[in-house]
């Protein structure tokens, strides 16, 4: 037997939608706005006649109460539920809607057979929703087959973006690749790629892509390169209620859909890059060749150790080497206790071409830059290397 759930003051609303639903109008609930509000929401995940509803149709007169968290709210609670909103279909409405786990909207301007035919088609979609996420679970739960990449460094101004965003391209040349930017509050992918993102890392978590792969696939944006991006939020406010445990859940998400996923993180170890790194098959440590650097990687290492979060497969980038600084590579591997792996020189080119948004294994394959960053690619697509 069916349920519906109609949050809402109108009584125009319930009328229609009781018409609309014909005989099985006997089995709509109705809460109303001030319910819903009462004690921070726990109505929300309060069972009707036993268990959750299996539509939900958000009145016209929530819009005016926060209707987007609500329906996310609801989306959280209740995953797999059809939800509707009854609003006039314009384009702001329906992306915010969709974002926020709406389904589809009810036109006030149509007929109440639109909308029993719309509530129908959500309805269905949703159950055949579910029904596969039900039988995907045991291949989910085997784990991803992927190569999951954490970027690290343990001090702003490594070039950890510059390094991230060009191996992800190379590694996009050859295999499906997602670039995701966990720097909540400084991220900087979007503009290393020169990219303007319809939807951010907080539209994918707390929106519909959270439970459907097809709209986290649609949630993307892709580069000229053929990589896709999960961009950091454009701005910090924006990163608030953002977890590690929404970070995990996502990573674990694109594993099952792209060959590899590269994870460009904050400097240092904050929750979110602790939560990539238990899921992490490699890590490309990028240090600079100056004692803050050096020492601030010691230092890191040494903590990844003691928490067991070292990657399986670790790769040593030596970033923006200058050898008129006084320090050699040499240097760094004695005070590292390992080789290093890459060597980047420093050179006015890759500060160019990450100014211009324009990745250099994008505009060129030649030089000793660039070959030192395919150098990493390889590295990491082969899974050559191992942790020290």
């Amino acid at each position: 037997m069916k349920s519906y759930l109609l949050i809402s003051d109108s009584d125009e609303t319930a009328e229609r939608l009781a018409t609309a639903l014909g005989s099985e109008a006997g089995q709509l609930e109705r809460w109303s706005l001030a319910e819903v509000a009462a004690d921070g929401g726990a109505l929300i995940t309060t069972p009707i006649r036993g268990r959750r509803p299996e539509t939900v149709i958000l009145g016209p007169d929530t819009l005016e109460q926060g209707t987007f968290a609500l329906a996310a709210q609801i989306d959280a609670s209740w995953p797999g539920v059809a939800l509707l909103l009854v609003s006039g279909a314009d384009a702001a409405t329906l992306r915010a809607a969709m974002r926020a786990g709406i389904r589809d909207l009810l036109d006030p301007a149509e007929s109440a057979e639109d909308w029993a035919a719309t509530i129908a088609t959500a309805h269905e979609a949703a159950r055949a929703h579910q029904s596969a996420s039900e039988e995907q679970a045991p291949e989910a739960s085997a784990g991803p087959s992927s190569q999951v990449v954490v970027v690290l460094s343990s001090k702003g101004g490594s070039g950890k973006t510059t390094v991230a965003t060009n191996l992800a391209v190379g590694l996009a040349a050859q295999a499906p690749t997602v670039i995701v930017d966990i720097d909540l509050e400084f991220g900087d992918v979007a503009n290393a790629l020169r990219l303007t993102p319809d939807r951010w890392l907080q539209d994918v978590v707390f929106g519909p892509a959270r439970n459907d792969t097809m709209v986290l696939k649609s949630f993307v944006t892709e580069h000229e390169s053929g990589l896709f991006a999960i961009c950091a939020p454009e701005r910090p406010e924006d990163a608030g209620g953002i977890t590690g445990e929404h970070v995990a859940h996502l990573v674990q998400q694109l594993a099952q859909e792209y060959r590899h996923v590269v994870i460009d993180t904050p400097p240092g170890l904050a929750e979110h890059t602790l939560a990539a790194l238990e899921l992490a098959s490699d890590g490309v440590l990028v240090c600079g060749l100056d004692v803050p650097s050096i020492r601030g990687l010691r230092k890191e290492l040494d903590i990844l150790g003691e928490l067991g979060l070292r990657p399986r497969r670790e790769h040593l980038v030596l970033n923006n080497v200058d050898p008129r600084g006084g320090l050699s590579v040499a240097d760094a591997e004695k005070a590292l206790g390992r080789d290093v792996d890459v060597v980047i020189p420093a050179h006015r080119s890759l500060r160019l071409a990450t100014n211009e948004g324009v990745p250099l294994l994008r505009s060129t394959r030649r030089g000793r830059i660039a070959k030192a960053l395919l150098g990493l690619v390889e590295r990491v697509r082969a899974g050559a290397g191992g942790a020290s």
